[in-house]
């Protein structure tokens, strides 16, 4: 929720252009990308003896990287904006489990950092500022107000400023050492082009992923750690949080979205599950090469194919309200009333007449989607005719409502994005591999104390 997306936004149905090898970052297995067997690799032992207890939790959530020193106060800022992001108060091993993962973001935070420095990337004051004041609008405050509403968090400006600070740099070191050495073929885009018109019609799903990476030797804890993040979204967790803080796919930076994608697109196991699952919902963890895979199915569509759901309405609605402490039974006949008026009503001009007669409040509105309706009224409102009403839907204690159909612009077809579109696509999609393997990099090559 906080972290704002600073790479190139992924364009809805130009996501088919990715193979079905690369449309989950797992592609590049759990080893770190380079392929092979790990235990071929490293001349792994078959079995382990392991001398002394492990325990993570005596890891202190302090360290020096390079010289530059994470402290508990860091961490416990970090935390607080991340539960502060995600609604929640977790307790515990989850919270234990939590703040180890934050400490690792902030490694790679400071390392990211660094390396912007070094090659005399550096983002100055101003430009922080501006991000901050862009984040908190989106919450409604001036940057003061926000300032006051994460501390009130136990978090503070100066936590949040810095992971901007970190996404800037980096995003900027990329633009200079990264992106002008990616090379897309206009007959690779072409090719693109003509695969969407040939599948004009197909279903797609606009799906949010968490990955967490396993091998044969951490598959347990592995499956054990993605179990209990399914747990805390059936709680009522934030998908997008979670992805952030826990998702190990190239995703995690924009909350798990990968966009629009096709069944054949994606690992068998979870091209057999989507069909089956409603929009809204969250899969359990999904085994797929090189770990599990939580899924969030937000939406689905047809290739190239105009939806009713984008049909504009303009719409009249009409409420009508209770005195305090009426009963279900007290209003059910006045509710009633309202229902055959309605729908006897003889179509928009007629509103006002019966709003009258209910002594009903009625507002207006000339552009909205049936898809920006909830969904139980989505449906009503796909088969009404001009001048009809849904039926009465509210509650006693917040009112009981009626929406006329005034008016529908149907949507047209839409047309497979523009060759600028796909390339776009195509280029951020590889420059967000040779990221992870420049971040891998400097983890390897990072002075790393733990205090």
């Amino acid at each position: 929720m906080f972290k704002p997306r600073i790479a190139a936004l992924c364009l809805a149905t130009a996501v088919a252009v990715i193979g079905t090898g690369h449309a989950f970052a797992q592609s590049d297995g759990g080893n770190g990308g380079d392929g092979g067997d790990i235990n071929t690799s490293l001349n792994l032992p078959n079995d382990v003896t392991v001398f002394g207890k492990f325990d993570p939790t005596l890891r202190k959530a302090t360290a020096i990287v390079n010289g530059f020193i994470i402290t508990d106060t860091d961490v416990d800022q970090r935390l607080n904006l991340v539960l502060a992001a995600n609604g929640q108060t977790v307790t515990g091993d989850e919270k234990d489990r939590l703040r180890l993962q934050v400490l690792r973001n902030l490694i790679d935070e400071t390392l990211e950092i660094q390396e912007a420095k070094s090659n005399d990337v550096t983002v100055p004051s101003a430009d922080v500022d501006q991000t901050f004041t862009r984040v908190a609008g989106q919450f409604k405050y001036t940057p003061d107000q926000f300032g006051a509403f994460l501390k009130s968090k136990a978090s503070s400006p100066t936590s949040i400023k810095r992971q901007i600070e970190g996404e800037l740099a980096w995003q900027r070191l990329l633009d200079r050492k990264v992106q002008p050495f990616i090379n897309v073929g206009d007959d690779e885009v072409k090719q693109v082009i003509a695969r969407l018109n040939a599948s004009k019609g197909a279903k797609e799903y606009h799906v949010g992923e968490i990955f967490i990476s396993s091998t044969p030797a951490t598959d347990a804890q592995s499956h054990e750690n993605a179990e209990k993040v399914f747990d805390q979204l059936k709680k009522g967790g934030s998908f997008v949080a979670y992805a952030r803080q826990y998702s190990e796919a190239s995703t995690a930076a924009v909350g798990g979205d990968l966009g629009w994608v096709r069944s054949e697109q994606l690992p068998d196991a979870i091209a057999q599950i989507l069909p089956e699952m409603q929009n809204g919902s969250v899969s359990p963890p999904i085994q797929v090469p090189g770990g599990y895979s939580l899924i969030a199915l937000q939406d689905q569509r047809q290739v190239l194919t105009a939806d009713p759901r984008d049909a504009l309405l303009s719409l009249k609605q009409m409420t009508i309200t209770f005195p305090a402490g009426t009963t279900q039974a007290t209003a059910g006949p006045r509710v009633a009333a309202l229902a055959d008026a309605t729908q006897k009503m003889a179509g928009c001009g007629a509103v006002k007449d019966v709003a009258a007669k209910f002594d009903a409040n009625v507002v207006e509105n000339d552009n909205i989607k049936i898809r920006d309706l909830p969904p139980a009224l989505q449906s009503q409102m796909a088969a009404l005719s001009i001048g009809q009403s849904t039926t009465p839907f509210g509650s006693v204690a917040e009112g009981v409502r009626v929406l006329v159909l005034c008016g529908r612009d149907d949507p047209q077809a839409a047309n497979a994005p523009s060759f600028d579109a796909i390339y776009n696509q195509m280029e951020q999609e590889r420059v967000d591999l040779r990221a992870r393997r420049y971040l891998r990099d400097l983890r390897r090559d990072a002075v790393i104390e733990y205090r």
